[in-house]
């Protein structure tokens, strides 16, 4: 059985050409080479699996090759170049700085340094994972790295940049490597694939090239873990289902729901995500990225930010269609509010949920905008409604009579249909009252009213008022037709106040201090502890401060919040008081007048200072 080696140390760049999605890096480093202006000490930093310990090896290969090639790469032919793809060069050195990180290992290295190269013209040292070194090693490094012999060049790499001490950094030419993008690690891939003769798609190498998050090494060595998963034809869903990665199409198949506002459909599609044994953050972070591509995916000029397979790309442009822009911004606001509160949230699931029912109610019109563009209004509509036909609210029926119950001077009241504008009701003569009256159905037979109150119905849901005592006054035709015509606002007699308790007032109250913004925090605070107390028959209600200062900003809140106790109590008589409460007499502080008190109490202590001759100082 021969070795196995895998395809990140088989397929591992030995040329600048060959190495992957860091062409402006390599290009200077070629070119530093071709003119001979090394500097003596390089920091190559940057995430994982990139090539940072790639790129230093072939930079140390090709300096000592004794005969470039015309495009400055190694020859891999002279005997420099044949010792160091054996491994047996002495010319570069490779340590490991997280095991060999105390000022003893930099010493020793120090000690090396001095020592000439047998064959080529510079000794290169490697150093990996540089930022694990103390802050003694590290000083300990400084002077050598400052000034080193003129055959030693220093080459470290690092993933944490910023642990590195900033007279280090000043001491270095400083080569930042970037993530490899999704299409330059699909092309290595397939060109990995066709040399080991494995079949493979183009939408599954996509998935395992976001799946590595921009590292070569990471996508190879998945590529290897799913070759031997498929045997050798890599498919997308089985790439799916080795890798536990949440499909596409579920994102798809939600966005369609969402858009519909199938709120219940889109709940159970969440539940089948959770049974294959996703996490709830996983999947509204990969649906807040789904929203992301669906917007650059609207325009042209942001295409190329979408990062799929071709196929994928022609479904993305397909739903991008579908999405208002405002609805894509809205969604992703929610998801990412949603993000933000995941791990802080005791039920989870229930997060998520919710925030699939807001986004659903997006598409419904019901969505207010009056948000200022700061982010979707955090409201919820009804989920689960039932079907009705009537659309309209129909006022609550009233207690009929009969002719022979009802006094001659006792007027009918006529409700118009929902349908018709509101009209002022007007009192019915005697003539009419003597007309036959139509036999009461099932639903309208109700016990006869026996308070003569004004009932005044809600003018926000009918827009009229229908009073049980009106004073009979005979009509003429003239004004029955006028009455029939819709009433302008202006000829609309003004509505009476209505009674309010106590449990009124409060409510409003409290309704008023959620409404005060961010700035008044400690006036809705105040609000909170300072209950209302309405007097007792009358309309007003005072305040009871603890202080001259907090009577004070009741009282410059009065100018405000009268008007809005006003109209939310619909009584334009409602008033403000405020006082401050008695302060309670002052108890005497002297030891003689507190033992007084005491001895009142208890004359047992009177007894005890007598018999000890005891006396206040």
């Amino acid at each position: 059985m021969e070795n196995y080696i895998v395809s990140a140390r088989k397929y591992r760049p030995t040329t600048f050409d060959s190495v992957v999605g860091q062409r402006a890096l390599t290009t200077t480093l070629k070119n530093a080479i071709a003119t001979h202006k090394l500097a003596h000490a390089y920091l190559f930093c940057g995430p994982r699996g990139v090539g940072k310990t790639t790129c230093a090896r072939i930079f140390a290969k090709t300096i000592n090759c004794l005969h470039l090639t015309p495009d400055g790469e190694a020859c891999n032919a002279c005997e420099s170049c044949v010792a160091f793809n054996e491994q047996r060069s002495y010319n570069i050195h490779e340590l490991d700085a997280a095991s060999n990180n105390s000022v003893d290992d930099i010493r020793q290295l120090t000690e090396q340094v001095r020592i000439p190269p047998q064959i080529g013209a510079y000794k290169v040292y490697i150093i990996d994972e540089v930022h694990m070194l103390s802050t003694n090693a590290f000083n300990a490094f400084l002077k050598t790295l400052e000034e080193p012999p003129r055959h030693a060049i220093f080459i470290l790499a690092t993933t944490e940049k910023y642990k590195i001490l900033p007279t280090i950094l000043s001491r270095c030419q400083i080569y930042d490597f970037n993530r490899i993008s999704v299409d330059d690690t699909v092309a290595h891939l397939a060109r990995v694939a066709a040399k080991e003769g494995i079949t493979s798609e183009p939408e599954a190498l996509n998935v395992i090239a976001m799946k590595a998050d921009g590292g070569m090494r990471d996508a190879l060595s998945i590529f290897d873990q799913v070759v031997s998963f498929t045997g050798g034809h890599i498919t997308y869903q089985s790439v799916i289902e080795n890798l536990n990665v949440l499909d596409y199409e579920y994102y798809f198949r939600l966005t369609d729901l969402l858009l519909a506002g199938q709120v219940g459909d889109a709940l159970l599609l969440f539940n089948e995500v959770l049974n294959k044994g996703f996490d709830g953050s996983h999947f509204i972070n990969g649906l807040a990225s789904h929203f992301r591509d669906l917007l650059v995916s609207r325009d042209a000029s942001t295409l190329p930010l979408l990062e799929v397979g071709a196929s994928i790309r022609l479904r993305y442009q397909e739903q991008a269609v579908k999405c208002p822009p405002p609805f894509l911004y809205k969604a992703i606001k929610l998801c990412n509010d949603c993000d933000l509160n995941y791990r802080v949230s005791k039920n989870k699931r229930l997060l998520v949920e919710l925030t699939l029912i807001q986004v659903a109610q997006l598409t419904t019109g019901n969505d207010d905008s009056g948000t200022g563009g700061h982010g979707p209004k955090k409201s919820l509509q009804p989920v689960f409604t039932a079907q009705t036909t009537q659309t309209q609210v129909t006022p609550q029926p009233v207690a009929r009579q009969t002719a022979a119950q009802q006094p001659a001077a006792q007027p009918q009241v006529t409700q118009q249909p929902t349908t018709q504008q509101p009209t002022t009701q007007q009192p019915v003569d005697r003539a009419q009252a003597a007309q036959p009256q139509v036999a009461p159905t099932a639903t309208t037979l109700f016990a006869p009213v026996e308070k003569k109150e004004r009932t005044v119905v809600d003018r926000g849901s009918l827009g009229v008022s229908i009073s049980l005592s009106v004073p009979s006054v005979p009509t003429s035709p003239a004004q029955t037709t006028s009455a029939v015509a819709p009433s302008s606002p202006a000829a609309s007699a003004p509505e009476e106040d209505r009674a309010f308790d106590q449990s009124a007032l409060m409510r409003y109250w409290m309704e008023y201090a959620n409404r005060l913004p961010q700035e008044q925090t400690a006036i809705a605070s105040k609000m909170a502890v300072l209950h209302p107390v309405l007097l007792p028959d009358s309309t007003t209600f005072e305040i009871v401060a603890e202080n001259d200062i907090v009577a004070k900003d009741f009282t410059a809140l009065i100018p405000e919040l009268r008007p809005f106790l006003r109209e939310r109590l619909k009584n334009s008589k409602v008033e403000m008081k405020v006082r401050i409460s008695e302060e309670k007499a002052t108890i005497a502080v002297t030891r003689p007048q507190k033992f007084h008190l005491m001895a009142q109490k208890n004359s047992a202590l009177t007894q005890l200072k007598k018999e000890f001759g005891l006396e206040f100082d």
